[in-house]
């Protein structure tokens, strides 16, 4: 855990969360500034800054954020199809720096 890290203070409930899921591994809330309809955060328990982060034993963890995105898209009722941004870095448009997975839809989602 990083001190001085929001996402962190999340997951060790500090900082209070609209929590849709959470596991041993990961947590998943909603956003409190969404880009759509449904706007949700999936980050990890362990503090990561970013994918640059990531080592060979980060593997099942990133793998079980990655499957559980349809799983929870679902259960939001995104039927039609959902959009994923994970930002990396401050050039990436990272502003929180504990890696997370943003996953977005329920809206016309603009193509870029």
């Amino acid at each position: 855990m990083s001190d001085d890290c929001l996402f962190c203070k999340i997951v060790a409930g500090e900082v209070p969360a609209d929590k849709v899921y959470e596991d041993e591994q990961v947590v998943v809330f909603k956003d409190i500034n969404p880009k759509a309809r449904v706007h949700l955060l999936v980050i990890p328990r362990i503090h990561l800054a970013s994918l640059e982060e990531l080592e060979p034993e980060h593997d099942e963890l990133t793998g079980q954020m990655i499957r559980l995105l349809p799983k929870l898209a679902r259960e939001q009722g995104l039927e039609q199809g959902f959009r994923t941004v994970i930002n990396t870095g401050k050039g990436g448009g990272q502003i929180i720096f504990h890696l997370h997975i943003h996953l977005l839809g329920g809206s016309e989602l603009r193509v870029f």
